[in-house]
């Protein structure tokens, strides 16, 4: 199995591909579009500023590649993010998969006040999707300053100050707002359904 992290500069790609090596495969790091393309599964991660990491698509091209992906693509935290409509992080324009638009948390929410960014443990909760085969709600591992919101490509939701999704999908293609490569076993269980689909 081909396995393609997409390096674009703008992803805690090190962490990823050593939790992929620790299920027992090799990724490969790449930016070419045909090594993505001929890939059997992508991973698409993203630490950052979205608007600076979607400049930097737009550079390769990539941005036109990736919404054209027909193999299990899977975005993670700011891949995710960059994978919806739009950000409220520098006005930034989205891949247009999931439609949703990722908004800032406020400090001031239904539950009360909450500090920004979320860092740390976070329980998922309401899984609907192979992405999570076999398992249960757990706690996952986040650090993010904005969020999507519920929506109909919700397939796992947190709730902090507001519930939002924890993990989208829409045919191929999956994100989630948690590091998987970072949450324990229950990630790496994630990352192996992932790899399975």
């Amino acid at each position: 199995m081909k396995i393609v992290i997409i390096n674009y500069g703008a992803g805690n790609i090190q962490s990823i591909k050593f939790a992929i090596k620790r299920l027992g495969y090799d990724a490969f790091l790449s930016n070419d579009a045909d090594e993505i393309q001929n890939a059997d599964k992508v991973i698409f991660p993203g630490v950052g500023e979205a608007s600076s990491a979607m400049k930097k698509l737009r550079e390769s091209q990539l941005d036109q590649l990736i919404p054209n992906l027909t193999q299990p693509v899977l975005g993670i935290c700011l891949g995710m993010q960059l994978m919806c409509n739009g950000s409220e992080e520098g006005n930034t324009n989205g891949l247009g998969i999931f439609d949703v638009d990722v908004k800032r948390f406020v400090p001031q929410s239904p539950t009360g006040t909450i500090k920004i960014p979320q860092i740390g443990w976070n329980k998922i909760e309401h899984l609907g999707s192979d992405l999570f085969m076999g398992l249960q709600e757990d706690y996952v591992y986040l650090v993010h300053s904005f969020y999507a919101p519920l929506c109909k490509e919700t397939i796992a939701q947190c709730t902090y100050g507001w519930d939002y999704s924890a993990a989208l999908q829409k045919d191929n293609f999956y994100g989630t707002q948690f590091h998987p490569e970072k949450s324990g076993d229950y990630g790496a269980n994630i990352l192996r359904n992932f790899l399975a689909l």
